[in-house]
This record gives C-alpha cells, sequence and structure tokens, in this order.
C-alpha cells in the first residue's frame, strides 16, 4: 500500500524585514524550520529503510573517524582508472612537436637525469649479465625491466646501452601499443629484442603477463631460489611512477616483489620519485588560512590536508599534481625516504645512491661524458645557457634519483 505524506499546516506570511539576512542563501528566504507533527513521524516511520538510515547517522556519530578512512578509501578507488585514463589519452607526438613543448627545457634536463642514471648504474650491470654474448648474441648483454615504461621514451637510453632484452610494462595500454611501435620504428642497428604488456603491477605479479620463455634463467643459472623466483634481469627501471604504489602498503609490497623477485644479485634498480621532504617542507610553510596547495606558473600540487608531519600516514598520503604539457590533475602519493628503504630492504634491496635533481646535476656538470651529452640533449646550448627557466628550475627540483642494488 503506498502511503501519501499528509498535507502540512499552512505556514504563517514571512514578516517582510528579517534581522539575519545572508548574502548567499541556499533556501529560499520564507522558509522556516517547523516541527514534525505526529502524522508527519507516523509517515516517516512507515517508510521502508528509515531504521537503516538512522542506524547510519549513529554510527557516523560515534566513529567519526572511521567515516573519514571509509571516504579517503573511496576517493583512492578511483585514482587507478583516472592515471590510466590520463596517461592514455595523452597523444605520442613527434619530434619536431615535442620541441614546441613550453617546458622542453625541463623535459630535456629530466631525459638527461635518466640517462645519468643508466650510465652510472645500469651499465655495469649490463656489461657484468650473465646474458651477455648468449642467446641472443651481437656482443649485447643484460635484459632489462622497465616498469611503467610509458610511450617507449627511454628505449633510445637503452639501445645506447646496448641491452640484450628489453620488457617494457604499464598500466595504460594505450602507452605500451605506442612504446611497441616505437620500439618498431627504430633503426635496425639499434633495434634489440623487446617484450610489451599492459599490467597494473602494483595489483599483480607481472609472471601475469610474461610469457614462460622471458622469465627463464641465462644458463648456468638456478631456476627458483628460495622465498624469490630466478635470475632473469640485471636493471630495473622505474621513472616517474613508483610513487602511485604507494596509494597502499599491499600495493607498494606488490610494486616492491615484481622489482625483486627476478632481479638477479648484483642487479641494480634505478628510478626517479617526489621528494617528500621537500613538498611536505612547503606545504607545512604555508599560512595558517592558506589552502593547502602551491606551485608557479609550470606546476601545482595540492594535498588534501594539510596535517603536520608526525600525523600523516604512511601510505595513502594524497595529493594532486598538475605540470604543464604533461601532468593535468592526476592524483599522486607521498613516498617517505625513510619508510621506502626500510620495505626495499625487506625484499634484498641495498641503497647505493640518492640525490635530489640539482644534486645530479651539480656532480655532473663537469663530467667528460655526462657534461657534454647535457648539450646534445638540449639541457643547455654550447654556451652553457639552460634552457629552462627559474619555474622550470624548481619543478625539477620536486624530484630525487635513486638506485638500489639487490644483495
Amino acid at each position: 500500500m503506498r502511503h501519501s505524506r499528509p498535507p502540512s499546516p499552512k505556514r504563517p506570511p514571512a514578516p517582510k524585514t528579517l534581522p539575519y539576512a545572508p548574502k548567499h542563501r541556499i533556501t529560499p528566504p520564507t522558509s522556516v524550520l517547523e516541527p514534525l507533527t505526529k502524522q508527519d513521524i507516523e509517515f516517516f516511520n512507515n517508510l521502508r529503510g528509515s531504521h537503516r538510515l538512522v542506524k547510519k547517522r549513529k554510527r557516523i556519530e560515534v566513529d567519526f573517524e572511521e567515516h573519514e578512512d571509509e571516504e579517503s578509501r573511496r576517493k583512492r578507488s578511483k585514482d587507478v582508472g583516472l592515471i590510466a585514463g590520463h596517461y592514455n589519452a595523452r597523444p605520442d607526438v613527434g619530434p619536431k612537436q615535442r620541441l614546441q613543448s613550453p617546458i622542453i627545457g625541463l623535459k630535456a634536463f629530466n631525459n638527461w637525469i635518466k640517462a645519468v642514471l643508466i650510465g652510472k648504474f645500469a651499465h655495469r650491470a649490463l656489461d657484468e649479465s650473465p646474458w651477455a654474448g648468449g642467446r641472443h648474441g651481437r656482443g649485447r648483454g643484460g635484459k632489462v625491466l622497465d616498469l611503467g615504461c610509458g610511450k617507449g621514451g627511454d628505449l633510445t637510453k637503452w639501445a645506447k646501452a646496448h641491452v640484450a632484452e628489453y620488457v617494457g610494462i604499464d598500466i595504460a595500454a594505450v602507452s605500451i601499443d605506442q612504446a611497441r611501435s616505437r620500439h618498431a620504428g627504430m633503426h635496425n642497428a639499434s633495434r634489440f629484442p623487446a617484450f610489451f604488456a599492459a599490467l597494473d603491477c602494483y595489483a599483480h605479479p607481472i609472471s601475469d603477463v610474461l610469457p614462460p620463455h622471458i622469465l627463464a634463467p641465462p644458463p648456468g643459472r638456478p631456476s627458483e631460489r628460495p622465498n624469490d623466483g630466478p635470475e632473469v634481469f640485471d636493471v630495473v627501471s622505474m621513472q616517474f611512477c613508483m610513487h602511485y604504489a604507494f596509494e597502499s602498503e599491499e600495493k607498494a609490497r606488490t610494486m616492491l616483489d615484481n622489482v625483486s623477485r627476478y632481479l638477479r644479485r648484483g642487479g641494480v634498480f634505478i628510478g626517479t620519485i617526489p621528494n617528500a621532504e621537500w613538498m611536505l617542507k612547503r606545504l607545512l610553510s604555508l599560512p595558517p588560512d592558506a589552502p593547502p596547495r602551491f606551485g608557479n606558473s609550470v606546476y601545482t600540487i595540492e594535498f588534501d590536508d594539510r596535517r603536520p608531519k608526525e600525523e600523516r600516514p604512511l601510505f595513502g598520503d594524497r595529493y594532486s599534481f598538475f605540470l604543464t604539457d604533461a601532468v593535468e590533475n592526476v592524483p599522486e602519493y607521498v613516498v617517505v625516504w625513510e619508510h621506502f628503504l626500510r620495505l626495499a630492504g625487506e625484499y634484498g634491496l641495498r641503497p647505493v645512491y640518492k640525490r635530489e635533481f640539482h644534486q645530479v646535476f651539480q656532480e655532473h656538470k663537469e663530467h667528460p661524458e655526462f657534461g657534454p651529452l647535457m648539450v646534445r640533449m638540449k639541457v643547455m646550448d654550447s654556451n652553457g645557457e639552460s634552457h629552462m627557466d627559474e619555474d622550470q628550475w624548481e619543478a625539477a627540483n620536486i624530484y630525487i634519483a635513486f638506485a638500489f642494488e639487490k644483495r
């Protein structure tokens, strides 16, 4: 039987003037709060589900902190789709159009940082690889696992490192297709065997998408190790993407297991992540009444809240990041370096290098190899003038570069 709500008593006319006159009303000025009549109470009590509404309201009043956690989890549950959708939607422009980017200096500098990491740490691991002179031949050595490979922007760097085989994995399927096409278009002399797969490697093991022959160990190496997989890769690289894993402890551990499980002893793990210490210092230096947001004409970082460092969670500390011509307000997560070190140690990874980007620059600007490379990669001109303005330089220094070794 359908219940119809009884008509409410007729309201008295509103006075012509009101002592309280807010400028931004939501309800009409003639509305007032009226107590429920007995008929109203009976009507609402007969509605289906009213007891559940009362029960839920009491739960929120008693356990508000748990409700906040649920709200945070609800936000984070959408982040994976937002991240994958953002990178899928990014067009793969050609070299000429890429030079027209308003942050071309910053992009060139970030590429130079990655080239330094590869030259400083990956080359040695590749030279010492058990794959050198093996079934791949042609004088190449070493296998690389590139987690978060994107559109294959580092393929040329790995070609110059003379890798024997490359495996690229990314959450964005469109990016993987573009990376595969970029590899197919490489010059024959520099092209190397490669395998590409789309996978959320923070939620699934890479063995879900890699065929057995990719994960087969080199001759003379054990097919399995206690609590580990075979020694397959000499280098694992994660560039500007590892921080997405710190949405939760489960995802961070899945990521580290994928990094470490098939990395050989003596192999290296290299990457770049945002500098949590710098970001939190900027956040907490804002005026008390300011929104939790800072940046310049190139980038913007906006946190969900401005709690002090000691009250912030180790996982799921969420902020939104915008970078001109690169990242469109994508949700990201803070990676506290000390906590990352402890977690990585559980997976047999020992830190060997950690530098802020400006420190990498200071260390290597006069290097006989990496110094001239800055000119060739258009980080600066032949007169030593940078192609970055001050805002781009500040954006570059959001990040740190790191390297670990597998014990």
